[in-house]
């Protein structure tokens, strides 16, 4: 199989005129450097509400849930385990991963493309980024994604540069613990797929091919199991927007995709993986490998553009594709190192920002703080202005989450479905107060509300409200059931 690139050794790597070993421990040394800001960014930031619903996750184990495959529950089932039920605990193995995960990217650029130089390349590139320099530090299905993709394109980089069909078995066992992450690890499955039918040197192998297809699915059969179990609810969830079309709003959702990727890549690096993209697309025919990296990538590309004619697209949604991104990117041998520095440079603001908050930014404009700050202090304002012995009643699941996250002492109840699909059991809130954002009106029936007096409080942002919640009596009917938190 031929290699995009000569071999060659790390000498051939060179960034921010650094070359040679020189180079190599810089890279190096960034790498931890990197992790341990990560890791210190994961321990100063309070607890976001997606993460304060993951930790209820893994609280109550099992091999599904509504929302996402049960991989970032078990990563922070493993993190509290550690070092307890706080933000460093439920975020730790993300930054970990980072540093494990570029480690594989690092190996399989050097098998992939024939050089050490490219595999550092691809790993600096992948760090640079925001989705990982800021995403690493936080709980998310994205983090476990990447992981897990990395280390299959180290399987592929073993199976290019060895030729043997046997590495078929680990990049199954890989693509199912990507799936078990986050389900949209289907779609570079289905590119790698691709990448072997029309690939004749792979294609011949189609008994270790089969082979690889039954590893992967054992290893996500217990998703597929829960799923079987529950009406296929969570991939009806994840699924079912597939089929909506509104083709005048689609130039409006594209501008957006290709804005949260200017955002989450970088500027520079987002345009290099463009490039890449292209670059492997244009030798697709003649070289194996810039015809995996160009499968790989392809595949979620077609499909979120798709997507983008019948509703939004998630900025985070496309990581699925950054780790061969970089790879693509690395093999079209350009400099990286304006790139790489614009993006550490924006990582490191942000970084400094969340630890330190040196700009004194409005509610507005402080996106960490408006997800992170003041949990707590609301906690003590609510159970002040909560008459004794009064359950609480959350609609919204992140915000029920992250309350039952700071006060699981408290009786707290919601009526959100999902709740269900985690095992909370049914009960009559007998006294209760309805909890909701001030700008908000209650999605329950005008007959269930008391007096129309609201009571009030805010989470604070360096002594200035920041958002705002109030307090609503509920006069429940006796055959009215609700999901008991935590």
């Amino acid at each position: 199989m031929r290699l995009l690139l000569p071999s060659s050794g790390a000498d051939d790597f060179s960034v921010f005129r650094l070359d040679g070993k020189r180079a190599v421990v810089f890279f190096w040394t960034l790498l931890i450097g990197l992790t341990l800001l990560r890791l210190a960014l994961a321990a100063r930031l309070g607890v976001t509400p997606d993460e304060a619903y993951y930790w209820l996750w893994s609280q109550h184990p099992q091999p599904g849930y509504l929302d996402h495959p049960p991989m970032v529950a078990l990563w922070i089932r493993l993190g509290t385990m550690l070092f307890g039920n706080d933000p460093l605990g439920i975020r730790f193995c993300g930054p970990v991963s980072a540093l494990i995960g570029s480690v594989a990217l690092f190996w399989a650029g050097r098998d992939l493309l024939g050089s050490r130089a490219a595999g550092y390349r691809a790993a600096l590139l992948l760090n640079a980024t925001l989705m990982l320099g800021l995403g690493a530090a936080t709980a998310t299905p994205d983090t476990p994604l990447v992981f897990f993709l990395a280390w299959t394109l180290w399987a592929l980089g073993r199976l290019v540069r060895t030729g043997q069909p046997i590495w078929w078995l680990v990049i199954g066992v890989f693509f199912g613990l990507a799936f078990d992450s986050k389900y949209t690890a289907v779609l570079p499955a289905f590119g790698c797929g691709l990448w072997a039918l029309v690939t004749p040197s792979i294609r011949r192998h189609w008994l270790w091919l089969s082979g690889g297809c039954v590893t992967g699915l054992l290893t996500i059969a217990p998703v597929l199991f829960w799923n079987a179990t529950h009406q296929w609810a969570s991939f009806a969830k994840q699924g079912g927007r597939a089929g909506d079309w509104h083709p005048l709003r689609a130039l409006n959702f594209l501008l957006e995709l290709a804005g949260g990727q200017l955002g989450l890549a970088t500027p520079l690096i987002f345009v290099l993986f463009c490039i890449g993209l292209v670059w492997c697309l244009r030798r697709a025919s003649d070289d194996v490998v810039a015809r995996l990296l160009a499968c790989l990538c392809i595949i979620p590309v077609a499909v979120f553009v798709q997507h983008a004619f019948g509703g939004r697209v998630q900025a985070n949604w496309p990581v699925v594709l950054y780790p061969a991104a970089a790879l693509a990117a690395a093999a079209t041998g350009r400099r990286i190192g304006l790139a790489c520095a614009l993006g550490l440079i924006l990582t490191g603001l942000v970084t400094v920002q969340g630890i330190f908050s040196p700009l004194k930014l409005s509610a507005h404009h402080d996106v960490i703080a408006r997800q992170t700050a003041d949990w707590s202090g609301l906690k003590e304002r609510m159970r002040a202005a909560l008459p004794e012995d009064e359950a609480l009643v959350a609609g919204d699941y992140a915000l029920a989450a992250v309350i039952a996250y700071h006060d699981p002492a408290h009786a707290l109840f919601s009526y959100d479905k999902r709740w269900a699909y985690l095992g909370r059991v049914l009960q009559h809130p007998h006294k209760a107060m309805l909890i909701l954002r001030e700008s908000e009106r209650p999605d329950l029936p005008a007959s269930w509300l008391g007096s129309t007096e609201n009571r009030r409080f805010c989470r604070m942002l360096r002594g200035t409200p920041m958002i705002c919640y109030k307090l609503i009596p509920l006069a429940l009917p006796d055959n009215v059931q609700m999901y008991r938190l935590p």
